[in-house]
């Protein structure tokens, strides 16, 4: 669904509900400037970028990383 920024103004309660089942597109001036998701989506999100980080820090341990404090010790003190 795409709505411009006045419409979302005049009509905020109704696109809050759209948007627990789909994101809403918002524009401004032709362009869309922001997207409107439900925080059940918001959530999801969040975890999927902690899961690509966390799948990052592990290959980076696999490959040798020694992680911040290690690396630290040994450049100040090897």
């Amino acid at each position: 669904m795409k709505i411009t920024a006045t419409e979302l103004k005049n009509r905020l309660g109704q696109y809050l509900d759209a948007a627990e089942t789909s994101p809403v597109l918002i524009e401004k001036s032709g362009r869309i400037k922001s997207v409107l998701i439900s925080n059940s989506m918001y959530e999801k999100l969040l975890a999927y970028e902690d899961d690509y980080w966390a799948s990052k820090a592990k290959k980076a341990e696999e490959k040798g990383y020694l992680g911040k404090k290690s690396s630290e010790a040994y450049f100040t003190h090897g």
